[in-house]
Parts: C-alpha cells; sequence; structure tokens
C-alpha cells in the first residue's frame, strides 16, 4: 500500500465511475445520449481540464475489450433467416452508404484539409460509419425500431458493423510503421483471414457447442457466464496471435452462436460486461482528445463536422430515394446517420498507432465526431415537422410489421409446445425459451427452433425481443412462477399480455390477483374431460353428465373467489362445504 499503486487504482476507478455516471444521467436528461456522456466525462477528469486521472492509454488498452465484446453481440444478432430476409437492404443499401460516404467524406478531407491519400483515407472512410450505440436507442424510444424506416437504418448500421473489420484491415495495411515492415503481404493476409475464419467455425460446430451443451446441463449460471466471455476473449486471441484483428475474432465468435440455443442466454449474460467496459472507452477516448489542439482550431472543427453532417445526410438522402424511399423518409434516414460513430474512435487509433496520422490530427477528426453526435438529437427534433410524411385523409401512419416474434413462450415442454404450435399454426412469429437441454435437442430434431435461457429474467426476456412483443406465455412446469416476477415482466414490458400456467390451485389462488392477463390452471380442462367420459363410460345419462360438470365449476368458482379474497387456501372449506356436501380438495 506505501508505492501508493492499489489506492491510485482504486482512486481512479472511483473517479472515473462517478463522473461517467454524472454526466452520463445529465446527457441522458437532455436527450444527448450516454456516449457523448462518456466522452465528455473523459475530457473533464483528463489531464488537459482537471487532471484527476492519467495514463489514459493503458485504461484504453483495457477498454478496447468493450469494442471486442460489442463485435461479439453484433455477431450473435446475425440470425441466418433475418440476415436473409434482409439482404438487400444489408448488402445493397448498407455497402452502397459505406462506399459512396466513405469515399465523398474522403475527398473532402483530402482537397479541404489537404491531408496525403494514405491519411486522407484513413480518417475519411472510418467517418462513414455513423454510431450505434446512439441512433438504435433513438430508434427504440421513437417506436420505429420494427417499422420499414427503422429496418433500413438498422439494415445500415448492421453493415457498417460488419465493415468494421475490413476498414481495420485497409488502415492496417497502409501501415507506415516500421514495426510493421515485417508483416505479411496482403495476400498472404488474407489467407490468414479465411483459414481462422474458417477454422473458428470448425470450432464451433464441433467444440463450443457441445461445450455449451455440457454447462447447460450443469445449470449452473456462473459457469455459462465464464464460458461466454472465455469464447470471446479466446477467439480473440487466437487472431491476435495471428496478426489479425481481434474484433473479427470475437465477431466471427458471435456468428458461431448466433444460431445456437445459447444465444440469448449468451447476450443477457455478456451485456452488462460490454456496457462498462464500453463505458469505460469512451471515458479513455474522452481522455485522449487534445483539447489544446482542439482549441486551437476551431473554426476547423466547426467547419468540418458541418461538411460531414452535410454529406453524410445528402448521399444517405439520395441512396434512400434509389431504393424507392419518399424524399421525406430519405432525408429523415440521412439525418438519423449524419453523425460520427464509436469506430471512428478505434480506427483513428489505428491510423495513429501506424504512423498515417499523428496526435493532433486523431484528436481534431476525435472532436469532429463528438461534435456530429451531440447535433443529432437537435436536427431530428428542428426538422421534424418537415421530414414527417403528411397524412392523407382515409389513411393511417406507417404501422409496426412483424419483425422477430410477436409472442415469446417460456418453457417448451408438454404445455408450451400445445400453446406454441397452435400460434404458429396461425402465421404468429414466436421465440421459444427453455432450459432443457435434452428437450431443446429434441425439439430441433422436430424442426422447432427453441433458445437455451431462464425466461424469468428480465434482461434475457429484453434480449428475446420483449420489449416489442405482444403477448408473454409463462408455460414453465411446477411451481415455479412466483407474483414478484409476473409484477416484474409486467412493469419492465408493460406492452405485452402475460398468460401464465399455474400448477395448481395454490399458485392460482397467489397469482391471481397480480398482472396476468390469464392464469391458467394446467390440469383443470384435462381432468374434467377425463370425469365426463368416465361418467358416459357408467351409462350416465348426457344432461346428467353436464349438470355434474356445471356444478363443479359453479363450487369451484366459488371456492376460487373466497380464497382469492382471502389468500389462503384453507379459506371457504366451511362453507363449500355446505352448499356442496360431496367434498373439497386441496388442489
Amino acid at each position: 500500500m506505501h508505492d501508493g499503486t492499489p489506492t491510485s487504482l482504486l482512486r481512479d476507478g472511483v473517479v472515473l465511475l462517478g463522473f461517467g455516471l454524472v454526466f452520463v444521467l445529465l446527457f441522458r436528461r437532455i436527450g444527448l445520449g450516454a456516449t457523448l456522456g462518456y466522452l465528455v466525462a473523459g475530457a473533464v477528469v483528463g489531464p488537459h481540464v482537471l487532471g484527476l486521472v492519467g495514463d489514459a492509454e493503458a485504461k484504453l488498452g483495457f477498454a478496447e475489450l468493450g469494442i471486442t465484446l460489442l463485435l461479439f453481440i453484433v455477431g450473435l444478432e446475425l440470425n441466418p433467416s433475418r440476415l436473409w430476409r434482409m439482404k438487400h437492404e444489408i448488402f445493397g443499401l448498407g455497402l452502397m452508404q459505406v462506399v459512396a460516404c466513405g469515399l465523398a467524406i474522403t475527398a473532402i478531407v483530402w482537397l479541404g484539409a489537404r491531408f496525403s491519400l494514405p491519411a486522407a483515407l484513413a480518417l475519411g472512410l472510418p467517418l462513414a460509419l455513423s454510431s450505434t450505440a446512439q441512433v438504435l436507442p433513438m430508434l427504440q424510444s421513437s417506436g420505429r425500431m420494427r417499422t420499414p424506416f427503422g429496418e433500413r437504418a438498422f439494415s445500415i448500421l448492421l453493415f457498417q458493423d460488419l465493415s468494421i473489420v475490413p476498414l481495420i484491415t485497409i488502415v492496417a495495411a497502409m501501415s507506415r510503421n516500421p514495426a510493421d515492415a515485417n508483416a505479411p503481404p496482403g495476400w498472404l493476409l488474407a489467407l490468414y483471414t479465411v483459414a481462422a475464419v474458417v477454422g473458428l467455425i470448425i470450432a464451433g460446430r464441433f467444440l463450443l457447442r457441445p461445450f455449451f451443451r455440457l454447462i447447460g446441463n450443469m445449470g449452473e449460471r456462473e459457469m455459462f457466464v465464464f464460458a461466454g466471455l472465455f469464447t470471446v476473449i479466446a477467439s480473440a486471441a487466437v487472431m491476435e496471435w495471428l496478426g489479425l484483428s481481434t474484433a473479427l475474432g470475437a465477431f466471427i465468435a458471435g456468428v458461431m452462436l448466433a444460431d445456437s440455443p445459447y444465444r440469448h442466454e449468451l447476450e443477457a449474460d455478456v451485456e452488462p460486461f460490454r456496457s462498462i467496459l464500453l463505458g469505460l472507452f469512451f471515458l479513455a477516448v474522452g481522455m485522449l482528445l487534445d483539447l489544446g489542439a482542439i482549441a486551437e482550431r476551431p473554426l476547423f472543427v466547426l467547419a468540418m463536422a458541418a461538411a460531414l453532417i452535410a454529406t453524410k445526410t445528402g448521399v444517405i438522402m439520395a441512396i434512400g430515394m434509389a431504393f424507392k424511399m419518399t424524399w421525406r423518409q430519405a432525408f429523415a434516414l440521412g439525418l438519423l446517420l449524419s453523425q460520427g460513430g464509436e469506430f471512428g474512435f478505434v480506427l483513428f487509433a489505428q491510423a495513429q498507432a501506424g504512423l498515417l496520422i499523428d496526435p493532433e490530427a486523431a484528436s481534431l477528426f476525435g472532436a469532429i465526431i463528438t461534435l456530429s453526435m451531440a447535433t443529432t438529437p437537435f436536427l431530428m427534433g428542428i426538422t421534424r415537422r418537415f421530414r414527417t410524411e403528411p397524412i392523407a385523409p382515409g389513411t393511417d401512419r406507417e404501422g409496426p410489421v412483424a419483425d422477430g416474434a410477436n409472442a415469446i413462450i417460456v418453457g417448451y415442454g408438454r404445455f408450451g409446445q400445445t400453446v406454441g404450435q397452435m400460434l404458429l399454426a396461425q402465421g404468429i412469429p414466436v421465440t421459444l425459451i427453455d432450459t432443457d437441454i435434452e428437450m431443446i435437442d429434441i425439439a430441433g430434431e422436430f424442426g422447432a427452433k427453441v433458445y437455451y435461457g431462464d425466461g424469468t429474467r428480465l434482461d434475457l426476456l429484453r434480449q428475446a425481443g420483449a420489449a416489442d412483443a405482444e403477448l408473454i406465455c409463462m408455460c414453465i412446469d411446477g411451481d415455479q412462477i412466483e407474483p414478484e416476477t409476473i409484477a416484474a415482466i409486467h412493469e419492465a414490458f408493460p406492452k405485452a399480455e402475460i398468460y401464465v400456467r399455474a400448477f395448481d390451485r395454490r399458485t392460482l389462488v397467489k397469482l391471481k390477483n397480480g398482472p396476468a392477463t390469464y392464469v391458467v390452471r394446467e390440469v383443470l380442462e384435462s381432468a374434467v374431460k377425463m370425469a365426463r367420459l368416465a361418467l358416459r363410460g357408467l351409462g350416465v345419462a348426457p344432461a346428467e353428465i353436464d349438470r355434474a360438470e356445471e356444478a363443479y365449476r359453479v363450487r369451484d368458482k366459488e371456492r376460487l373467489r373466497i380464497q382469492i379474497a382471502a389468500g389462503d387456501i384453507r379459506a371457504a372449506r366451511t362453507e363449500t362445504a355446505q352448499r356442496f356436501p360431496w367434498g373439497n380438495d386441496p388442489q
């Protein structure tokens, strides 16, 4: 303790997290998003303002794990069926946007700022990327994530995320660093990349899935979290050992598991680590911003930020109209994606390490990205009336489209299978979740895609799309559902109706006054049907069978009313015994 190192680490952690918390809360409050809050907090605590925390380079190296985890989660989102349905938007609209915006901005940087062509490419191409961390929450908060407009924006962002790996490769290929002189030639690097990708895919198919199946059977969540982080870091380490992009390794690891039953569980487990480390990454980037260099050339920063926004808005608007969007929708799409993105900081750091740009240029263009991100909420607000489509008489506004699941079924045993198959028969998209590995494998043999995970966890339900689902069916076997769980699910996802499978009368009484839309006692109807068949087999007249069923249902309903009011399954024993002398049952 005397050398000050442990104290320094703790003090730095408290300062960074404290300032980050305050600024993120403030920036979210005024609608500017968490990313800008982290950047400004880092700049404030860094050496150019308060100087409270040092060694930003070391912190940046550690926090880059956040970028690695982000690429892993992007890979997990690439479900093959969804990719195939959106292939034209992703690989058409997205590709055109990255290429056209990248070349246009490169030309502006090359001609306007008089950088060399390699430096202009290293600065211009990253500026074609937009901020996924800022745009997606804006789409979700406005309710447009599942609309055709939201799908196009998401497709462009998805292709931008995919393009990070080739952009990193381009910057690395232009490196002027003597340390990279002995690096393999580009064609050999490409062969390494293909071989590594194929090797990781094979490992994922024959090693990872059995590995996660084994851990899932153990039922220990801590081991699942540990295994998920190990998968990401091991894949990134293999790529680093080959001299390739660690981001590519993490991305491939995600794609390997995107179509596995463990996707939602992994996404929910990794997300907290991704959020924390990505926040630390932006804090470190803010600390590295050379505010002195920015203060010396404020007009340059303002002019380049304006040129970036205008160029991306115009190019994306033109591409959107070419894809048959109305000019208002295309203009809105251009504005929404007009800012620079968080991966620009990653690529600028790599360009600086490759001696393509100097630290001053990295700070200046980092400030340009930051300023462009700050303008997006204001531009979207100012232009709202201008870019909103007029509503013709007798027509409705653009409504949501079915993307993902309209219903989520938690528990895919005998009960959940019946519910799921009837919903699917009506063409309703359903996401199925269960923790029974053996059942998941058997369901897969019959063509049913069941995801592994604990469906009572809010974070996992959110990853499975519960925020946009219309229905959540809790079909879990046994007495596992608590009123607090249903209340938390209802509070987190108020748009979804909740149907609950009740194990017995005690569960029904426990849940009946909660927010569930309907609670179904699992064996009631099948037991009534068996009793009717038994009576018919004994020769009882159909009218008498109907009267016996009606009497039972009246008695059962009256008992439930009293028990629910009392909150006690033992209530109503005396009252119902007097009215229905053939007895009561505890279930």
